[in-house]
């Protein structure tokens, strides 16, 4: 009995389970069974903090997309900075094409966010694998980005000076499907 934990005992951090083994199998096979439990567990620590790299950027920017949905970046707030813009590169427009201008700039900001946020989940979701599932990674991202988008709104309709729309959802929908044509056109042109 002794010989069989002896043998255990080159493996301290192997999980628990392991340390049992000793009661079913033979010194030997313990061992093994030990040392395979063990390189498995390690695998799927540095698997943890390999794809890591890859999710922080898109946690990263699915906060700053939710930080973009509180007031400070509401329709009167971004107005103090493009109207004055506007006015000062072209003088000549009126009250209503600068209006006109400024709401194309903030739906131009959804697609963009959401165009980014797609690429971002389409690398993680790949996490640098080799294999070709450019339709399931694309999906994933949609799927996730559009997702993100209906929370981002519903988040905003609890913001007073924000409001919640379905045109924007499918503004960041629009940024999202961009996102996967890109990511996919890339990652294609790259395995020629």
């Amino acid at each position: 009995m002794s010989g069989r934990l002896i043998s255990l005992a080159r493996y301290p951090k192997a999980p628990s389970v392991c340390k049992t083994l000793h009661l079913l199998f033979s010194p030997l096979q313990s061992a093994k069974i030990a040392h395979i439990t063990k390189i498995s567990f390690i695998r799927g620590k540095m698997s943890f903090i390999r794809n890591l790299k890859y999710w922080v950027p898109v946690l990263l920017w699915m906060s700053f997309i939710f930080w973009m949905s509180t007031g400070t970046f509401s329709a009167e707030n971004t107005s103090l900075i493009i109207v004055p813009i506007l006015r000062f590169l072209m003088p000549f427009l009126s009250s209503e094409t600068v209006n006109m201008i400024h709401g194309v700039v903030r739906k131009l900001g959804h697609v963009t966010e959401y165009f980014i946020l797609g690429i971002l989940l389409f690398r993680a979701f790949r996490s640098g694998s080799r294999e070709l599932r450019i339709r399931r990674w694309a999906f994933a991202s949609f799927l996730v980005a559009v997702l993100y988008a209906a929370s981002d709104e519903f988040h905003q309709s609890f913001v007073s000076t924000r409001t919640a729309s379905l045109f924007d959802v499918g503004m960041d929908a629009l940024g999202g499907l961009l996102a996967q044509g890109a990511s996919a056109l890339r990652h294609l042109s790259r395995q020629r």
